[in-house]
C-alpha cells in the first residue's frame, strides 16, 4: 500500500523559507512522477511543482525562482524548498505521486505565511 507523509510546514514571516519532505512507502517502481501541490481556502488544488522520472521538472507559475523541487530517488523521497514566501503562499500543501495510471496524495502539510 502506497502512502505519502508530508513534513516541514509551519509559520513562518513573509520573506523566509520553508522546506517541505514527502516521505512515501509501498512504492515499487524507482522514479515515479512526484510532485507537490496546494490548495488555499476556498480554491482549487493546483500544481506547484513536478518532477519527472528524468529529473525534469515543471513549476506551476510564479513559484518558478522561488520554489525548488528535488528528489531523493534512493529513498523515494520527493522536497520543495520554498524561499521568498509571500502570504498568498499560504495552503495545505499536498504531495502526489503518480505511477502509471495511479495518483497517490499525502494528507498535506499547512504551510501559512504572515506578512
Amino acid at each position: 500500500q502506497v502512502q505519502l507523509v508530508e513534513s516541514g510546514g509551519g509559520l513562518v514571516q513573509a520573506g523566509g523559507s520553508l522546506k517541505l519532505s514527502c516521505a512515501t512507502s509501498g512504492i515499487i517502481v524507482s522514479r515515479p512522477i512526484m510532485g507537490w501541490y496546494r490548495q488555499a481556502p476556498g480554491k482549487q488544488r493546483e500544481m506547484v511543482a513536478i518532477i519527472f522520472s528524468a529529473g525534469s521538472t515543471n513549476y506551476g507559475g510564479s513559484e518558478e525562482g522561488r520554489f525548488t523541487i528535488s528528489r531523493d530517488n534512493a529513498k523515494k523521497m520527493v522536497y520543495l524548498q520554498m524561499n521568498r514566501l509571500k502570504p498568498e503562499d499560504t495552503a495545505v500543501y499536498y504531495c502526489q505521486v503518480v505511477i502509471g495510471v495511479d495518483t497517490y496524495w499525502g494528507q498535506g502539510t499547512q504551510v501559512t505565511v504572515s506578512s
